[in-house]
């Protein structure tokens, strides 16, 4: 009474399970013979961007970063403006120092030109007089240069002697390589220096 009819015809709607074909995917990495790529290959395949980078571009990008930097660093050399200076020429230590030395009169901004002179000197003095005799006129201008010499090289221990005591007073510290980044400028010409002096002769920093 309540079991089926042989003869009753299946119902069309209904499919069976073993008709069904799983669907195929479209991925060509998930073919035969293809291993199935690992998570981390897909993580990484999901961050990649959509668009390549352009290299191109990018040089292009960094070589106007480097220029803009190097404007940036030419005008602090004019102006002064510690954000933008040499890592050689930060630091309030070395703006004092460079203020001590701009402010006074140093021998050593002439030591250049006195060299000069001397080449020309020696090119132009004779080594020999006309009677065969030795000229002592070359051995007189090296000599002078050589007392101008001792004497930059007393300045230069007199005015490291003061910026210390004056560093000593203002900072209680000195920071390393203050002493000789200062004697080393007042070896420059005053003209030729940077940074650019930002102080007159006489005005010392307080």
């Amino acid at each position: 009474m309540f079991g089926r009819k042989k003869d009753q015809a299946p119902d069309p709607q209904v499919t069976p399970v073993s008709d069904v074909q799983p669907a195929r995917s479209k991925d060509p990495q998930s073919a035969k013979g293809v291993p199935t790529p690992s998570r981390k290959e897909q993580e990484e395949a999901r961050k990649r961007p959509l668009v390549p980078n352009d290299r191109a571009a990018a040089k292009v990008a960094a070589r106007d970063s480097r220029r803009e930097e190097q404007a940036r660093m030419r005008r602090a050399l004019d102006t002064g403006e510690e954000r933008f200076l040499p890592a050689r020429d930060k630091g309030p230590q070395k703006r004092f120092a460079r203020d001590y030395v701009d402010a006074r009169f140093s021998l050593g901004e002439f030591v250049m030109f006195a060299a000069l002179a001397i080449v020309l000197l020696t090119l132009v003095v004779p080594v020999r007089n006309a009677d065969g005799s030795s000229n002592d006129s070359q051995l007189i201008i090296f000599g002078l240069f050589w007392v101008m010499v001792a004497f930059v090289a007393v300045d230069v221990w007199l005015m490291s002697r003061r910026l210390k005591k004056a560093l000593v007073a203002k900072f209680r510290t000195i920071d390393p390589g203050v002493v000789w980044y200062a004697c080393m400028r007042s070896m420059q010409f005053r003209r030729l220096r940077l940074p650019k002096p930002m102080v007159r002769r006489g005005e010392w920093p307080s």
